[in-house]
This record gives structure tokens, C-alpha cells and sequence, in this order.
């Protein structure tokens, strides 16, 4: 099919270009200063201003991730970018191991992610809880970027899919490594929380040094670990089950916080080697491994269904479930005990013939979730430049990222006493493989005030998922299924053999763009790209750009684009399972999610997958005076047949057996299951102001930086019967309206102060059914720098006022004393020591 033919009419002239390496730096740099301002992510151009650019571009500096606590890429981004929201993932199974981050409102992987201009390969693990913003997205993983390893950070916030193809609705992120050629630095950091004393700590390094006499490697590597968070209250049925003598209940019986980080390896290499005066060798990858571990909701042992109860009776008392071990059903094991009757109980435990969880897990219990994942990346390519100026690249690379899960604590229901209490559920695998040639070539055109630069390239890329065979025990149907007791690990099932498998994509491209000064105060420029997708067809997008300069104080600048999303293999075929709060009744639930083209979705209006189409529009002004630097932006995206996740459908038996029949771990115990769709279309706009101002005097030199941001989502259209209204709020109210920043830096002599105030808005949380109010953030720094030695001493504060967002009012119900989605996070008072030795 082509999926973009109603977008054929779109001039050729259509925009701005992907910032490629290879024609607009030398082959590496010579000096370790850094412009932060020339940067040239959005133009195949010369590399220019941020503020000469016809697109929003923020340029966050390496000494500006040095001035902060935070050690996750992700959070350390939000604190520069007031249109980049994270939080963080309490019990949200897969996502726990990798943050969804969102920019501009949008979905974690509509922002695509570039490291040295090439695009960055996705994390295996797919977001099935992510407030509904981000269920079922499938972005790329920063945290295992080092930030010792960052020359700086571009963020385009302007959609560029027609200049770097899918992905780019929301906007770029570029990774720019270092490649100075000599010296380097060693970082010690150290913090805590002060509320529980969880312990933060990490060592990193970068080192530069010549490669021959024409080159340069920079290698980069940290080793850190984290302790895991808990800002809990006791659940109410935990604490009655205590106060009525049950000794084996945990307090509090679930956590609520930041998972553990255990051996957070992250090491990062780039490389530059200059073969002739023309031509130019580099390299660049890196290797993470890191293990994420969190907890899961609470296991009632008097009402958990499947383990513990087989329900109600017409009375509404909960019910025992007990199981009959005799193999021939001889042991008259009672079927209508009710959980209140402790004798009764006592005499089934008593009762060789007979079977209950109590038995062995008396107080319930919390299974514990995580995984081991593995990131791998290389990329290699030739670059050069002719006589004519022609200039040239073919690059290679690919991406390989892995999450092996684990479960421990929990059970498989349906095989009794006999059940192990951890698992080896299996493994996400994500692989991509890239090719790219690109050519460059600046004709002279006597009409124009510059030459017109000419700029095409083709890329292959292939995209494999792949779902890993979990151990038997974690997708047995056991031999006490049939009366009742949940199969597969209870918490996350694993995958069965039906379920695992491997799913590729691949697609081909071509594009081309212009740019030039069609005044010395106009500049012009398009892009128009070509897809094809071997799975769905075709798809063409453009985009125009403009900058005009009013004078010497004001520029205003817009663009037109359109855009596309492809869905992943991962998002068209991945089966999972999760627990989660039915609100309506305030108990849990097993949901699971089919791939769309299954015969039980089908039933319910499932069909194949379609890209998302995007429009999008952009204008804004630049104002410049003196040491004053202003820019104002207004973005407005439509996006079409938005990817996301149904609404939960309840399984009939018939349902239930055909989704054991397909290889659903564990469908026995499901009582609803979803499906992607492309059943939405929504628009998101907003307004981004940033402004700096930098003010010399004899106490020294103050840098202000002021950033703000107002986004606001709309579901215009959606298919009714497959999307409910939950969603369309998670989707409209989920993230924060309004955030914005004002941070100040002094400097005088060898001290530095930093004080940074932060604050968010509203938010909805659609588990909790409130909508929460906003809150800030003050985070201070001080350092002091001994030149002589290299040395710098940092200890700073984040959340120095110790501030948290409002409380659940119905926190005893699940022990959730904040809500989950906290877009500042929830865990208070955080105190750094930093040791930073430069040499």
C-alpha cells in the first residue's frame, strides 16, 4: 500500500537535512574548547549558530552535565530541556528497566535518537505501563550513555522524519562525543537521600590520545551502582492482616520507589584517522551492561484469586481456593471454605490430601522483577571531499540491545508445592543493521547570496525482535490448572514456545534536500524523502524551512513538515502479560496484550499495522541584544493513526482457550487482554521560550539561563469500541502542561555556585483516578576548582527544600503514598559529594 499518496503534492523543496559528521567537521577536532553555540544537527550546510538556525535547537554543553547530581542521561536532559519529561517507573514491569522519556508531549519513540549524527538503535524492551503516554512505546535507551563521554547534547524540537526518516515526529536528540586528542578527566560522585539513606555512587573516566600521527581515539567508560527507593505506606489489608496475628506479612508488604541499579557498566569509544588530505576514517560504539531490579504489586494470602481464592460466593465471602492432591479427586477437600474461617483453614494445612499457598507462603507475598540487559553498538565509515567540492560518506552500523528477565519471589499457581519461587521468563532481543551513502555538493548560483548546497543519500536498514523461550516452569500449565490455580510465574509469565520467535523489518530510502540564502537576510531550505518498508509499503515526506532577518536584534524562522512513524517489529508481535489495578473495583488483574493480528483480536477489531502520519508547523522569533539572547517557538503537530494500546477487552472462556492455543503464558488466569491500534488521531501544541543572559562584573560572571514550555495534547478523532475514555485522558492530561526552569551559575576566582529552580504542572495519574497539583524543585551546587592540582570539588544539593508532590489520599489502598507518574520524582532530599580530577 502507499500510505502517504495524499501527501504527493508536496513541492520538492522540503527541508533541513540530518546533521551528518561527515561534511561539515574535520576529521577530528585539535583543540579540547568547545563553541557551544556552532552546532550542525538540522543542515548538510556548514555548521552554524543555534540561533542562525531555522529550527529550535538546544545545545547542552558537557559542563553543563557537569554542574548536576544526576547520574541517568535521561534525567540529566530533562533538566536542561523543559519539553522533555521523565519519571520514574515504580511498578510498571519492562519499563522499570528502561525509562520512556517523552518530548514535546509525544511518545518516548517519536523522538528519534542520534549519536555522532547516526541513528541510534531501539531498546529491546516495549513500555506496557506507561501512563498512557507511552503504553506500548519502543524508544531508544540513553541512560547507558555516559555523560563523561559528551562533547554536547543537540535537541532539535522540530519534526525532521522527511530529513532522518521514522521516528523524528517529535523532534532529534544528537550525541555528540568527545575527540580531543589528549588529556582526559576522572570523576568520583557519591549521594544519598536523605529521607532513607539510599546510596547513589559512580566512578567514571575519559581519556583522549593521538591515534598515529593523523588521528585521534577517545575512549569513555563509568561504573556506578544505585540503591532502591522506597516511599511506601503500609497497605490497609497488610496491616489487618498483622493486627489479626499473621506474622509472615512484611512492612511495608509493597514498595513504591526507584528500582535497584546493580553494576551499571557504560563505556563508550570514538575514533578519527585522516588516510589522505581528502579522506577520512572514523568509528565510534559502545558496550553497557547494567542489571534493574523492582518490585511487583502485593499477594494477598486470604484474597488473591488463583493462588490464595476461586472468588466469591452469592454472599460476596471469599472463597479458599483449595486444591485436591489426591491425583484421583478423592481427597473431599472443601470448595466453599471461606478465608475468614481460620479452623477451617487450620484443618486443610492438617490435611494431607489437600492443598493451600498458605501453607508455605503464609504472608502472602511480593514478587521482585527485573533484568539483565546487554547494549552493544559499532559504527564505522569513510568520509571525503573532491577537487570539485563534492563531499561523500558510506557508513556502516549496527545496534544489538538485550533484556533477560528474571522473577523471583512468586510462584507457578498450577503446579502446587512443587513450584519453584524464581524464574527465567526469557528475553527481548532488538538488532538493527544500517547502511548509509550521502553525497554533498555546493553549486554556485549567481541569483542566490549563497551557493545552493545540494545534498542526497540512500540508507538500508533492518530491524529484527526477537522473544526468547523462557524456562518451562514459567509458562507450565501445571496440573493444578484445572482447578482453578493460575498457571505460568504469577506477576509475569513467561514466554512459551508459540510465543517466542524472531520478526524482521526491513526499508530502503532515498532523499534529497536544498538549502541556500536566497537574500543575505533569507535563507530557504527543503528536504523530500522517499520509504520503502517491506512490511507496509511506501511512504514520502517533505519539509520546508525558512529564517528571515528582520534586522540586526530579530530573526523569525518556520518550517512545514510532514512526518511517519513505522510500528516495530517488537510493537506487531510481542505477547506480555502484566498485573494491573482495575480501578473500578480496586483489585488487580491480569491484562495481557496479543499482537494485533491474532484471531482473538480480530474478533474485537484488531487488525495489521499503519505508520503514523504527522503534519507538522512551527514558527518562531530569535531576538538577540548584547549579552540577551531570546528565542520564542509555537509547534503544532496533528498526528494520524496514532499507534497505542486498546482498551481492555474481557476474555470469554472460548477466548481464553484460543489464547492458550496461540502460546499466551498463562491465559488461563487473564481476565482481559489488549491489543495496538492505530485507532487515534490527536493534535499537540504548545509554545518553548529559552532565554540566556550572561552579566560580567567585578563580583565575577552570573550566567542566567530561563527555559519554559506549554504543551497541551487533544484526541480530535478515535474509534469507538476500541478506544476508551481512560485513555483519551491519559493521552490529553498524563504529563504536565506547563514546565519551566531558571537556573543561575556564578563564577568568581576558583568558585562556581549553581542554583536551579524546576517546576511542573498538573499531571493525571489514570491507576490513581486523580489529577495531581504541580510542585517545584530548588537544586544548589557549589565547587571549587585548585588549578595547580586539576582538581574540583563539588557538593551539591537536588531538592534542596526537600519538596514532594502532593500525597495519594488513597495511598492504604495499594501503598502508593505519591503517585507513580511524579514527573520530579518522589524521593526528596538528595546530597552529592564530586570529586573531578582534569589533567
Amino acid at each position: 500500500m502507499d500510505c502517504s499518496s495524499h501527501r504527493k503534492n508536496i513541492a520538492v523543496i522540503l527541508v533541513l537535512a540530518s546533521y551528518s559528521s561527515s561534511f561539515n567537521s574535520s576529521a577530528y577536532a585539535q583543540e579540547h574548547e568547545l563553541v557551544e553555540e556552532v552546532v550542525v544537527t538540522g543542515s548538510r550546510r556548514q555548521a552554524r549558530s543555534v540561533f542562525e538556525s531555522a529550527a529550535p535547537i538546544d545545545v547542552i554543553g558537557g559542563d553543563e552535565f557537569r554542574n548536576q547530581g544526576a547520574s541517568d542521561m535521561t534525567t540529566l536532559i530533562r533538566n536542561a530541556v523543559p519539553s522533555y519529561n521523565v519519571n520514574a517507573q515504580p511498578v510498571s514491569d519492562a519499563a522499570t528497566v528502561v525509562r520512556p522519556a517523552n518530548l514535546r508531549g509525544l511518545a518516548a519513540d517519536h523522538t528519534l535518537v542520534l549519536v555522532n549524527s547516526k541513528r541510534r538503535h531501539r531498546a529491546a524492551v516495549i513500555t506496557w505501563l506507561g501512563n498512557g503516554v507511552n503504553d506500548g512505546a519502543q524508544g531508544a535507551d540513553i541512560s547507558v550513555i555516559p555523560s563523561i563521554a559528551l562533547k554536547q547534547v543537540e535537541v532539535l524540537r522540530d519534526g525532521a522524519a522527511a530529513q532522518y526518516g521514522s521516528d523524528a515526529i517529535a523532534g532529534v536528540i544528537n550525541f555528540v562525543l568527545k575527540d580531543h586528542t589528549d588529556g582526559g578527566e576522572v570523576e568520583i560522585k557519591y549521594g544519598q537521600h536523605t529521607q532513607e539513606i539510599e546510596q547513589l555512587y559512580s566512578v567514571s573516566a575519559n581519556l583522549g590520545a593521538p591515534f598515529t600521527a593523523n588521528g585521534f581515539v577517545n575512549v569513555s567508560a563509568e561504573y556506578g551502582a544505585s540503591d532502591a527507593t522506597d516511599r511506601s505506606v503500609q497497605r490497609n489489608d497488610a496491616a489487618q492482616l498483622i493486627a489479626a496475628g499473621n506474622t509472615q506479612v512484611a512492612d511495608p508488604a509493597q514498595t513504591w520507589g526507584d528500582p535497584e541499579i546493580m553494576d551499571d557498566l557504560k563505556t563508550f569509544f570514538n575514533m578519527g584517522l585522516s588516510i589522505s588530505d581528502t579522506t577520512q576514517f572514523y568509528a565510534f560504539g559502545n558496550y553497557a551492561a547494567k542489571e534493574v531490579e523492582g518490585g511487583f504489586f502485593f499477594r494477598n494470602p486470604d484474597t488473591r484469586e488463583g493462588v490464595y481464592s476461586s472468588g466469591t460466593d452469592d454472599d460476596g465471602n471469599v472463597l479458599r481456593l483449595v486444591a485436591d492432591i489426591t491425583g484421583d479427586m478423592s481427597g473431599n477437600c472443601p470448595q466453599n471454605l471461606q478465608s475468614s474461617d481460620s479452623a477451617g483453614l487450620a484443618a486443610v494445612i492438617g490435611d494431607p490430601n489437600c492443598f493451600v499457598f498458605n501453607e508455605i507462603l503464609a504472608g502472602g507475598f511480593t514478587p521482585s522483577f527485573g533484568a539483565k540487559t546487554e547494549d552493544v553498538s559499532l559504527i564505522s565509515g569513510l568520509r571525503g571531499t573532491a577537487d570539485s567540492g563534492l563531499a561523500w560518506e558510506i557508513s556502516t552500523g549496527f545496534g544489538y540491545n538485550d533484556a533477560d528477565f528474571f522473577l523471583k519471589d512468586t510462584v507457578n499457581a498450577s503446579l502446587g508445592a512443587k513450584t519453584p519461587t524464581r524464574f527465567d521468563p526469557g528475553a527481548y532481543t532488538q538488532l538493527e543493521k544500517n547502511i548509509n551513502i550521502d553525497i554533498s555538493y555546493p553549486l554556485p548560483v549567481a541569483a542566490l547570496a549563497s551557493k545552493l548546497n545540494l545534498a542526497g543519500g540512500f540508507e538500508w536498514r533492518d530491524e529484527q525482535f526477537e522473544i526468547t523461550l523462557g524456562e518451562q516452569a514459567s509458562w507450565e500449565v501445571g496440573p493444578l490448572a484445572s482447578q482453578g490455580f493460575s498457571a505460568a510465574s504469577n506477576g509475569f509469565p513467561g514466554f512459551s514456545p508459540l510465543a517466542a520467535g524472531q520478526w524482521s523489518r526491513s526499508n530502503i530510502a532515498f532523499y534529497v534536500d536544498l538549502e541556500a540564502d536566497i537574500t543575505n537576510n533569507w535563507l530557504l531550505a527543503g528536504a523530500l524523502r522517499w520509504e520503502d518498508f517491506d512490511d507496509f509499503g511506501t511512504t514520502t515526506n517533505g519539509k520546508l524551512a525558512s529564517r528571515v532577518r528582520v534586522n540586526e536584534q530579530v530573526a523569525l524562522r518556520g518550517s512545514y513538515s510532514t512526518g511517519f512513524r513505522a510500528p516495530t517489529p517488537g510493537q506487531s508481535n510481542a505477547f506480555n502479560v502484566s498485573t494491573e489495578i482495575n480501578v473500578a473495583n480496586n483489585t488487580l488483574e491480569n491484562n495481557g496484550t496479543i499482537p494485533s493480528t491474532s484471531a482473538v483480536a480480530a474478533l474485537r477489531g484488531g487488525k495489521p499495522l499503519d505508520p503514523e502520519e504527522s503534519t507538522n508547523y512551527s514558527f518562531g522569533a530569535v531576538i538577540q541584544f548584547a549579552d540577551l539572547n531570546i528565542t520564542v517557538d509555537y509547534f503544532d503537530i496533528t498526528l494520524e493513526e496514532r499507534l497505542g494500546m486498546s482498551q481492555n477487552f474481557t476474555l470469554t472462556d472460548e477466548e481464553k482457550a484460543a489464547l492458550i492455543d496461540a502460546g499466551v503464558s498463562g491465559a488461563n488466569s487473564l481476565n482481559n487482554f489488549r491489543f495496538f491500534t492505530n485507532g487515534i488521531e490527536t493534535n499537540t501544541s504548545g509554545i518553548d521560550v529559552v532565554a540566556t543572559y550572561s552579566l560580567d562584573s567585578s563580583w565575577g560572571v552570573s550566567d542566567i539561563h530561563f527555559a519554559y514550555n506549554q504543551t497541551k495534547t487533544s484526541v480530535e478523532d478515535y474509534t469507538p469500541g476500541i478506544i476508551e475514555q481512560t485513555r483519551i485522558m491519559e493521552l490529553e492530561q498524563a504529563l504536565p502542561d506547563t514546565r519551566w526552569n531558571l537556573s543561575v551559575t556564578h563564577s568568581v576566582g576558583p568558585w562556581r555556585w549553581v542554583a536551579r529552580y524546576s517546576y511542573f504542572d498538573d499531571w493525571y495519574d489514570s491507576e490513581d483516578q486523580l489529577s495531581y497539583n504541580g510542585y517545584g524543585l530548588w537544586d544548589v551546587e557549589t565547587a571549587y576548582a585548585h588549578t595547580p592540582l586539576g582538581l574540583n570539588i563539588v557538593l551539591g544539593v537536588n531538592n534542596l527544600t526537600d519538596n514532594t508532590p502532593d500525597e495519594n489520599p488513597n495511598a492504604v489502598g495499594f501503598g502508593n503514598r505519591y503517585s507513580q507518574w511524579a514527573p520530579g520524582g518522589s524521593n526528596g532530599r538528595f546530597v552529592y559529594l564530586r570529586l573531578i580530577y582534569d589533567f
